[in-house]
């Protein structure tokens, strides 16, 4: 019996050993191809350039084009995708059967085994056109249309995880909130919430990371346009949409050119890295508060 023990603890000791490996291989790569690129391009140009042109006969490698690009769509993703998971994850969790919850979860879930560059096709053939009766002037590219599909593609997550957060509240504070004479609506907002708020937190993380992440829909419905603009109406590029454009094979293995595929990947770890430090700090903060 000992010995099977151990070596089931071997076997989970190594299945959590290789994802830390390989997330340490994953910085190591990066550091190294990014070094290599910015023994050529000052880190000062790369970080405060407004031009992004990398593949012209004279480049320049502002990377804050695809910056904007990428927090702008990602930006419209969370105004559809937060509230509506979280309002959808309260419902869920305090007011619907059992029954309907059990039946409405697995299909909800289901958004997200979409592929998608189906979503893709869907935000520019489909969502596009649409916009485009409202605003006549919106460009067949833009960041909007791509934006809300990520926002209905990131949902589940949000529900999913907010969900399981809610209903991990002991009912004992439910109990005690009707007790005081609160309403169901009441106890909901002013105590569940707030109780299960470190789990919230996990789920709008791991919101904010795959909106980041998304590459295929904003590669084919964004526009490809590294712009400076803060109109969800217009053409952008997202860092990994470049990646993506990059990777086609066009370029060159190991020239400067194939080389900004990793400045632009250091970048986008970083920006990952930046919201789940602030989510484990707000994680730490309401603790303590409560």
């Amino acid at each position: 019996m000992k010995l099977k023990e151990k070596f089931i603890e071997t076997v989970l000791f190594l299945c959590a050993f290789s994802s830390v490996f390989i997330t340490l291989g994953i910085v190591v790569i990066l550091l190294y191809e990014s070094y290599a690129f910015f023994k050529v391009v000052s880190l000062w140009e790369f970080l405060s350039g407004r031009v992004w042109t990398p593949l012209f006969a004279e480049p320049q490698f502002g990377i804050l084009p695809l910056v904007m690009g990428t927090l702008l769509t990602t930006g419209v993703a969370l105004v559809v995708a937060l509230p509506v998971g979280l309002l959808t994850a309260i419902y869920l969790s305090e007011f619907a059967a059992h029954r309907f919850r059990e039946a409405i979860k697995p299909l909800l879930e289901l958004l997200a085994a979409v592929p998608t560059v189906v979503y893709g096709y869907f935000a520019l053939l489909f969502l596009t056109p649409l916009l485009q009766q409202l605003w006549p002037d919106l460009s067949g590219f833009n960041a909007l249309s791509p934006g809300i599909i990520m926002g209905i593609m990131i949902v589940p997550y949000v529900s999913s995880v907010s969900e399981d957060a809610m209903k991990a509240v002991p009912m004992q504070i439910r109990e005690g909130s009707y007790a005081m004479g609160a309403t169901k609506l009441q106890t909901a907002l002013r105590v569940v919430l707030p109780a299960a708020f470190s789990g919230i937190t996990a789920a709008f993380i791991i919101g904010i990371s795959r909106a980041i992440g998304e590459t295929m829909v904003v590669t084919i419905a964004a526009g490809g346009q590294p712009n400076m603009t803060l109109s969800p109406l217009e053409p952008v590029q997202t860092l990994t949409a470049y990646i993506v454009q990059v990777s086609l094979g066009d370029v060159p293995y190991g020239t400067l050119e194939y080389r900004t595929i990793f400045a632009a990947g250091m970048t986008l770890f970083f920006m990952t890295l930046g919201f789940n430090i602030l989510g484990f700090w707000l994680r730490t903060r309401i603790r303590e508060a409560y």
